[in-house]
């Protein structure tokens, strides 16, 4: 974002935030830039601007409509809609092993725990019991993908609202990423998009040796813990994160938002306790669910640091669990041709970002007659329409970035 003399008014002293010029080279789309949209407060006039979807201000392929009055926002609209490509007519088409390659593109940050959720729904219609080895190996598994997308919010944040403060944070926090990933590329094969859940269980065997290199990439990653949420302390990080972006637990209800960034405004709500699925039901002792009051961007952040600490507790858990369960199958007998029953059911779970939700309706074929999924993205996303009006341009880095979406998930 750069500023500019406001037109007709030359001399003055007025910014106002604009795009134009600031384009990627090739990459502005129709209609960017700013026009004159009517008066504001004591007759100044506010402006209209479109902000992405390849600003290099903007966050991925999020566009925003923002009215400006000076460099105040007095109104926002998010565009959603650049990365839609119709998976979920896609899936009409597909059967439910080719289901799993689309649905675990949408969060890429969360590919295992998207695999789940059509997984779980196509088992509860179709009456298949998972082997309990299954039910821990997939549970640990979501932990460790749920870890791995906060870690890169975590490295991520910091430096773009606090360059000197939060690149300590940020290294610590990207070499605990790849310490994670790469016990999750040993055993999927993938770095993003893991293939590794199956209708009935899981795609193969666990190597051997590889709940104990699992649990050492756990206790090195909770050892760098205070270094990664360390940018919380610095008086840069907190100027310009405390009081932005205040959510209300109110707003929170009324757009659905969910996950951290729920949980900030003090909605105590967790899926895997308040409803819970795979092995978390035995999880109680471990399972914890970090709140805080205050709504702002501080708060989300510190709730995001919290949780990545919940979670390498349930990981470990769950390896300990499954080093002391006897050999056995990991997945449920399935016959070739796989049909679900006629029906229709649903499954949430408690994704990285917040709630997902997989609505899957059979006709008995190998194929959906429909699936239709709700992700947390685009629930978090709509609100900044409540959010953003009254914070001045310079805030929306830290609102957007602290609402923890994928635009792929919020588009599909």
């Amino acid at each position: 974002m750069h500023e500019r003399d406001a037109p007709g008014e030359p001399g003055q002293g007025r910014r106002v935030a604009a795009v134009t010029g600031a384009w990627l080279p090739g990459t502005a789309p129709a209609g960017a830039g700013t026009e004159q949209a009517g008066g504001g407060a004591a007759g100044r006039p506010e402006f209209l601007i479109n902000l992405g979807s390849a600003h290099p201000s903007a966050h991925g392929m999020l566009r925003l409509r923002l009215t400006l009055d000076g460099d105040q926002i007095t109104a926002a609209e998010p565009e959603i809609g650049f990365m839609h490509r119709g998976a979920e007519k896609l899936f009409e088409a597909r059967d439910y092993r080719q289901i799993i390659v689309l649905a675990n593109r949408h969060d890429w940050l969360g590919a295992f725990a998207s695999e789940l959720g059509v997984a779980l729904a196509a088992e509860r219609l179709a009456g298949i019991e998972v082997p309990a080895r299954g039910v821990w190996a997939r549970t640990m598994l979501a932990e460790l993908n749920r870890a791995l997308s906060h870690l890169a919010f975590l490295s991520a944040y910091p430096p773009e609202i606090a360059a000197g403060p939060g690149q300590a944070g940020a290294r610590a926090a990207f070499r605990a990423r790849e310490a994670i990933q790469w016990v999750m590329e040993e055993i999927s094969g993938g770095r993003m998009h893991y293939m590794f859940n199956r209708v009935g269980g899981l795609k193969e065997e666990i190597p051997a040796g590889w709940l104990d290199r699992a649990v050492r990439a756990i206790d090195d990653v909770r050892a760098a813990l205070p270094v990664i949420g360390a940018p919380v302390g610095h008086e840069r990080f907190r100027a310009r994160t405390q009081g932005v972006g205040v959510l209300t637990s109110a707003q929170v209800r009324q757009y659905g938002v969910s996950g951290p960034a729920a949980r900030a405004s003090g909605v105590d709500f967790d899926l895997r306790r308040d409803e819970p699925y795979l092995a978390y039901g035995e999880l109680g002792a471990v399972l914890r669910v970090p709140t805080r009051a205050a709504g702002d961007c501080l708060a989300r952040f510190e709730c995001l640091r919290d949780q990545l600490a919940v979670s390498l507790d349930l990981a470990q858990e769950c390896a300990l669990r499954l080093s002391r369960l006897p050999q056995g199958p990991l997945s449920a007998r399935l016959p070739k041709v796989f049909k679900v029953p006629e029906g229709h059911a649903y499954a949430w779970t408690e994704g990285p970002l917040g709630l997902s939700g997989y609505y899957l309706v059979s006709r008995g074929g190998k194929t959906p007659w429909r699936l239709k999924v709700r992700t947390a993205s685009f629930n978090n996303v709509a609100v900044l329409s409540e959010m953003l009006p009254g914070h001045l341009v310079a805030d929306l880095a830290p609102i957007l970035g602290s609402l923890f979406f994928i635009v792929g998930d919020m588009d599909r």
